[in-house]
């Protein structure tokens, strides 16, 4: 039975799982909108939400740390101490939005854009609507 267990697995193995999270992360702080599928996106949600948490609350090089041990990027970790600690110091949660894009041609796999909330580089559904 699976009861109480809610954790977000993914289908690859667990060090390649890892390692794709990691990189999933690192694009969405560089780039603050990609789009992959559902299940990936919740799985990297909560660890950003972790992450943007700990560079807040922790000292700034014990941030830097548990920052580079999640990143893979040194561009990436720069953007979140400098960039999104100060765009998120008064949201304590939900700071990542994920949008439905529909289904992916090969496989059949639900699409989503993960964005980041308060980005400039974000587009509302409403706003291009309107255009």
């Amino acid at each position: 039975m699976r009861h109480n267990d809610a954790r977000f697995r993914l289908k690859q193995k667990p060090a390649h799982a890892r390692m794709l999270k990691r990189n999933l992360l690192t694009s969405l702080i560089l780039y603050e909108n990609i789009r992959t599928t559902k299940i990936r996106a919740k799985a990297v949600s909560g660890m950003f939400d972790r992450l943007i948490r700990n560079a807040k609350n922790q000292d700034t090089h014990v941030a830097i740390r548990t920052i580079n041990e999640l990143v893979t990027d040194k561009n990436a970790c720069r953007k979140v101490m400098e960039v999104l600690v100060q765009r998120y110091k008064n949201r304590s949660s939900g700071l990542t939005r994920i949008t439905p894009v529909g289904v992916r041609k090969g496989d059949n796999a639900s699409l989503v854009d993960f964005t980041l909330v308060d980005s400039e580089t974000a587009v509302s559904t409403s706003d291009s609507s309107q255009a």
